[in-house]
């Protein structure tokens, strides 16, 4: 009884010291883990720094050609100064816009965000691609051609020239302006082969006739075949003719969408349930509703083409780990697009392990002298 009373017993696992000395060693072995990181390099890394450097020398060109047409930089809407962001109103705007929305692609890094979306639509050197672009986003229009141009990817582009608010609507530097000083300074590689109107129903019937009129002569100076049909299903065949007259629809590599022009969509379906983003058949046949009409995105879908979707900008960045209405603008190279931070795994594991192997250590190891303890038949045992 003496000796119980002067050296109790107490399992390990009860111990103090125990207990102190397994907290020190799980924060050690934490502090270790987060401190060993490992940078998970993009694959497309250097695609994307030349794609986001190569629309950034773009922007700079039409900011000059900009600055030359007396056209200033209206700092309140344009804080990044890029000398692209349109007006609220004028005879060519289409519809409402989001300004954010066309700040964020606005951004040289988006370039790279198209870079990473062609990637997981399995393009490659060599392609060839249809795309539609309206004058609504200038940014996406940029980013997306930059990118082909920057993978050895062929565009095959044609255009809707009314914009919406904030984009490329000003009347004497639409987005055909725009890109006739993008072929002639070599950023881009092809120009589009066909233009209309756009805005509803792709025949700008919410535009004045002078805006009309002023769209009709902008695509006569580039002389490009206009799209004027009074259906929009004959504006949509028309583009699909366009395209075929290059090559079989679907012999295209993929159909690039940029923004929400109507014979892109169609009306088959609401366009806000169209995901943003590398878009397969599925996504066409599950929103589809009968009684409308599918837009020229839909028919390449159908024929089994990879789709790159352009539109909901803010749930396109949040997928592609870009900031959204970046002030300023980040550098080229930097963000998780072009590389992620992540935890080494072997050295997480092995910390694990050390903690785990430590508890498990303590605990056999109190166990077996609990049972050893209690075979004495010590009635004077703590437990």
């Amino acid at each position: 009884m003496s000796n119980y009373k002067k050296q109790p017993f107490i399992p390990m696992i009860q111990k103090t010291s125990t207990l102190v000395g397994l907290a020190v060693l799980s924060i050690a072995c934490f502090t270790f883990s987060v401190n060993n990181k490992v940078i998970d390099v993009s694959p497309t890394y250097d695609l994307k720094v030349k794609a986001a450097q190569l629309m950034k020398k773009g922007m700079e060109e039409l900011k000059q050609a900009r600055m030359e047409k007396s056209i200033f930089v209206d700092l309140e809407n344009d804080p990044n100064e890029t000398g692209l962001v349109g007006s609220p109103f004028s005879l060519i705007t289409t519809d409402e816009g989001d300004l954010d929305a066309k700040l964020t692609t606005l951004d040289p890094n988006f370039s790279a965000a198209l870079v990473e979306l062609y990637y997981r639509a399995g393009l490659k050197s060599g392609d060839t691609v249809a795309v539609l672009l309206t004058g609504s986003m200038p940014g996406g229009n940029i980013a997306a051609l930059t990118a082909c141009k920057t993978m050895g990817i062929t565009p095959v582009t044609i255009t809707s020239v009314g914009a919406s608010q904030w984009g490329a609507n000003h009347e004497d530097f639409t987005w055909l302006d725009m890109e006739n000083i993008l072929f002639q300074k070599s950023i881009i590689s092809n120009r589009s082969i066909a233009a209309s109107i756009g805005g509803r129903n792709d025949l700008g019937r919410l535009l004045s006739p002078k805006g009309r009129d002023l769209i009709r002569k902008n695509i006569a100076d580039h002389e490009l075949p206009i799209i004027h049909y009074n259906r929009l299903k004959n504006n949509i065949q028309e583009r699909l003719k366009q395209f075929s007259s290059i090559l079989p629809i679907k012999s295209y590599d993929a159909f690039i969408n940029v923004g929400g022009g109507v014979a892109s969509l169609g009306t088959s379906f609401n366009h806000k349930l169209l995901p943003p983003g590398v878009i397969l058949r599925n996504h066409i046949t599950d929103i589809t509703r009968p009684g409308g009409i599918e837009g020229v995105l839909s028919h390449f879908a159908k024929q089994n083409v990879p789709v790159v979707h352009i539109l909901n900008i803010k749930s396109l960045t949040e997928s592609l780990n870009l900031p959204f209405a970046p002030i300023p603008i980040p550098d080229i190279g930097s963000g998780k697009l072009y590389a992620n931070e992540t935890y080494n795994l072997i050295i997480t594991f092995l910390a694990f392990m050390v903690v785990a192997g430590a508890v498990v250590g303590v605990g056999f190891h109190s166990k077996k002298r609990i049972k050893e303890h209690l075979l004495q038949h010590e009635p004077d045992s703590l437990l």
